[in-house]
């Protein structure tokens, strides 16, 4: 099949399988994004993600992980919210969880529809391809950037002019030489609302984050007590953080997605502290079997959910709370013995 009639094809069959976002890169289209990956990583700003370090050779560049890549194909899927994403803002006794985590877990998902479009591909042009979701390391922001279908903004997520902030994205590496696409230009101009908007003044800088300081790292990513100087500011929020990305000037031409898989389960659109706080292993995995909450554990989701108690100024929650003073988890029964501190100063005080 002649190039271009190939990269038709290819796109149409994407959008059929679901994506709503298109472009492909060369392998060497994002030169900086290395240095910038290793200087990121110098300062300390991965935390306690310490396989950032290991692999940073590998996430490099492409070529770093795969030598014989020659194209990227960059797809996003639209995870735009039909609600509110800051709406339990002031309703301190609902459990907050990030958009993307309110439905099924994207990275099956979307690695079912980039098996599939690889199977076309192959089928059409042949080749080798690899696949990838988000758990292998390759710089899939500054890659979708140089395929032009978006650009990082200063929140250092991937920002599109048609779906905003609200993007899941995805990588299909191929030996194949394809027609490539320019890169997308900045758009963020003087807007600095998503680094203002920061509960944890995150941002050292525009489009760096400091992970330490950021709420999704602190409630998925990191183990063991969350440090005492954040717990105040992480409010209700016990998955992730959509802060930064609700604030993005650029939502306002977001649709709300349609997709089926990312609709969110309605007894995680109002999840109840009281009831997250009463879940042992067993009721954690079935409440969250096929949601991507169900990879950090109960362990570290009751931690999360007792900082929110702490900050909830609920003393209806003290029963739940007192519970778990025992818990077998250190960081879960630490949390809950701040937590009950937290609920019973207001009584001290009055």
């Amino acid at each position: 099949m002649e190039a271009v009639a190939l990269r038709a094809g290819l796109e149409t069959e994407a959008r059929r399988l679901g994506f709503t976002a298109f472009g492909i890169a060369a392998a060497d289209a994002a030169p900086q994004a290395g240095n910038r990956l290793r200087q990121w990583i110098a300062e300390g700003h991965h935390g306690d993600m310490l396989w950032m370090a290991d692999t940073v050779d590998r996430r490099a560049s492409p070529r770093g992980l795969w030598p014989d890549v020659q194209s990227i194909i960059m797809l996003g899927t639209s995870y735009a919210p039909g609600l509110d994403p800051l709406r339990h803002a002031d309703h301190p006794e609902v459990g907050a969880i990030s958009v993307y985590a309110l439905g099924s877990d994207y990275h099956d998902t979307i690695k079912k529809r980039l098996k599939a479009l690889a199977r076309w591909l192959v089928a059409n042009a042949g080749g080798e391809l690899k696949v990838f979701v988000d758990t292998a390391p390759v710089m899939e922001k500054p890659l979708a950037a140089a395929a032009g279908i978006g650009w990082q903004g200063k929140h250092s997520n991937l920002v599109s002019r048609s779906d905003g902030s609200w993007l899941l994205l995805g990588a299909l590496m191929t030996t194949l030489a394809m027609p490539v696409d320019a890169p997308h230009a900045d758009r963020c101009g003087s807007c600095t609302r998503c680094q203002a908007a920061c509960p944890t003044n995150a941002f050292p800088a525009p489009y760096t984050v400091d992970a330490r300081r950021c709420i999704s790292y602190l409630t998925i990513e990191h183990k063991g007590p969350i440090p005492h100087e954040f717990r105040t500011a992480i409010g209700n929020r016990i998955y992730g953080c959509d802060d930064c990305l609700a604030v993005c000037p650029w939502n306002r031409f977001a649709k709300a997605a349609r997709d089926l898989a990312f609709q969110p389960r309605a007894e995680l659109t109002t999840a109840a502290l009281v009831d997250l706080l009463a879940l042992d292993d067993r009721a954690f995995r079935e409440v969250f079997a096929g949601s991507p909450i169900k990879r950090i554990g109960r362990d570290r989701l009751v931690r999360n959910c007792l900082v929110a108690a702490g900050n909830s100024g609920t003393e209806a929650l003290l029963p739940a709370v007192v519970a778990l003073l025992e818990d077998a988890d250190p960081a879960v029964a630490e949390a809950a013995a701040w937590a009950q501190a937290q609920l019973l100063r207001p009584q001290a005080g009055g």
